[in-house]
């Protein structure tokens, strides 16, 4: 599994988010979003901690309408995680370290 970080388009979903094996946690963001900005060092560092037994992906909101849509984006940063094509968990908004990993812990933990 992947310790990096992929960025993806709505194109590229199914194939790297509904049909991956293992939890995915996709980061929707955007260029003008400084928040955005703080979150994105976390997501990297969460990448490299939990890269056994999740996938991170980043997905820009501008270019990709159709994921943004359907997992009912509302606000970036935003977190979904995604397991299969089920939603297990989401969040919006800027968090900090300590609650993305708390996040992450408890609904990785129940799997």
């Amino acid at each position: 599994m992947s310790k990096a970080v992929i960025t993806i388009t709505d194109a590229e979903f199914e194939t790297e988010v509904l049909q991956a094996q293992e939890p995915v946690l996709v980061y929707f963001w955007a260029s003008w979003c400084g928040p955005c900005k703080l979150m994105s060092p976390m997501i990297d560092s969460a990448a490299k901690t939990y890269g056994d037994r999740l996938k991170i992906v980043k997905m820009e909101i501008d270019p990709n309408p159709v994921s943004v849509k359907e997992y009912q984006v509302e606000g970036v940063p935003a977190l979904r995680l995604i397991q299969g094509e089920k939603l297990v968990a989401s969040t919006e908004g800027v968090i900090g370290k300590d609650k993305l990993l708390s996040f992450l812990d408890n609904h990785l933990n129940n799997n």
